[in-house]
């Protein structure tokens, strides 16, 4: 096989990787990380796909305006088959004939197609802004699904062992009342706690698995084998300033960018519509020829024209008015986005501050937790303490922990909230 044939088969290979599902490139029990999820999503989401189609689109129409500037060339070709009238000299039929080509071309028109090619331009620009916005709430959603799925996975285990720790006081009840060292009362109630365990669990384990099935859905992938992800949280928080945020959300949200060059381009869409009362000057030729079954005349002409619109029963007028009313608009919905943003950059940082905060509460409440249960087990096994301490303790120490797995996955959420509102999507 020579380099020329190898290098074509590379290249159908990788065509053919790209075009696999998602799922096909997940393997089966394979720990994902929050990046190689964002890569599939990024990769197979349909909004993906249809944003990259929207600027394929807005780059037709640069296309079409630039044609403005090109000729136009035509050709018609027409037949007849004509029955003279009974009054003619000639009384049979006859064929006629006649084919002409024609070049048109636009000479001044005051800058009507730059302006146009000019609001084509900007219209892609915004498409290309859509597209890196679609593509920054991808992101978050993946974020957002993947740290649930990390909450959920951590939960889950949480419950496991927080079944283990009931199971095993069951059986130090049993064995107590069977010593005679406690109550029935003490048997039935763990036996309650017990069962309450299960219930949880349960519970945890239909919530993971809707989380995994949230998360394939901000993936854009349909079906995806069984698979883990990497169990990680951020637990370092920058010391970003509010104000610094907030300048760099206004310097990079595509959102904000899509809109300014959408405003732009209605506002030049006025000055074009104004356009529509100047005179357009263009030139054209034509060569034909045309006959019967007799005889065939060619002929040609080259000229130009002018045309010079007077009165368009006030369509332009109104086209005007429509085109200015549209860039206020515009207008004001960009301030209207600023303000947003401003709301959205604000809510996030406050939140990332918020969970920070609770993430070292979670973790110190978990540790006294710890030890109280350690302490209640001592009293209930010298005969001190009673089963309820012990109870009060577990169930204690379960909120605890799942009190600072929320805060390390609120914490995680609003860090990414952060970065979409500021537009530093990653």
């Amino acid at each position: 096989m020579n380099i020329k044939s190898l290098a074509v088969l590379v290249l159908l290979f990788s065509l053919f990787c790209r075009s696999l599902p998602a799922a096909e490139a997940v393997v089966e029990g394979q720990p994902l990380s929050v990046r190689q999820c964002i890569d599939i999503a990024l990769d197979h989401h349909p909004s993906i796909r249809a944003a990259g189609s929207n600027i394929e689109q807005a780059e037709s129409r640069i296309g079409q305006a630039r044609a403005g500037y090109l000729p136009q060339i035509g050709f018609q070709s027409a037949y007849s088959r004509i029955g003279p009238p009974a009054t003619a000299l000639r009384t049979d039929p006859y064929n006629a004939y006649s084919h002409t080509l024609s070049l048109n071309q636009t000479l001044f028109d005051f800058g009507k197609t730059w302006t146009q090619m000019d609001i084509s331009g900007l219209q892609t620009d915004a498409a290309r802004n859509d597209f890196e916005d679609v593509r920054a709430s991808v992101i978050f959603d993946v974020k957002q699904a993947f740290y649930d799925v990390v909450k959920t996975s951590m939960s889950e285990k949480v419950a496991q062992e927080t079944l283990k720790q009931f199971e095993e006081h069951y059986q130090i009840a049993k064995t107590f009342f069977e010593t005679g060292k406690s109550s029935k009362i003490d048997v039935t109630s763990a036996e309650v706690n017990l069962t309450n365990a299960r219930i949880q669990l349960l519970s945890a384990q239909n919530a993971s698995r809707l989380a995994h099935a949230s998360l394939s859905k901000a993936m854009g992938v349909t079906s995806m084998p069984s698979c883990k992800v990497i169990e990680e949280f951020q637990t370092e928080m920058d010391d970003l300033s509010f104000d610094e945020a907030l300048s760099y959300a206004m310097d990079r949200r595509p959102d904000l960018q899509s809109i300014a060059k959408k405003t732009l381009a209605l506002e030049k869409n006025v000055r074009l519509t104004r356009k529509n009362y100047l005179p357009v000057l263009s030139g054209g030729a034509s060569y034909g020829y045309s006959g019967d079954d007799t005889s065939m005349d060619d002929s040609w002409t080259v000229g130009v024209s002018l045309s010079v619109p007077i009165f368009s029963g006030l369509s332009t007028k109104y086209a005007v008015d429509e085109a200015v009313a549209g860039a206020k608009v515009a207008q004001a919905n960009m301030e209207t986005l600023r303000q947003r943003i401003q709301l959205e950059v604000q809510t996030a940082w406050l939140g990332r501050a918020e969970a920070f905060q609770r993430i070292d509460a979670g973790r110190t409440i978990v540790r006294q937790a710890e030890e109280t249960l350690e302490l209640a087990r001592g009293r209930y096994t010298t005969g001190v303490g009673s089963s309820i301490e012990i109870t009060d303790a577990m169930i204690q120490l379960n909120n605890a922990k799942m009190i600072h797995i929320t805060a390390l996955a609120d914490f995680a959420v609003a860090q990414a909230a952060l970065e979409k509102a500021m537009g530093a999507f990653q």
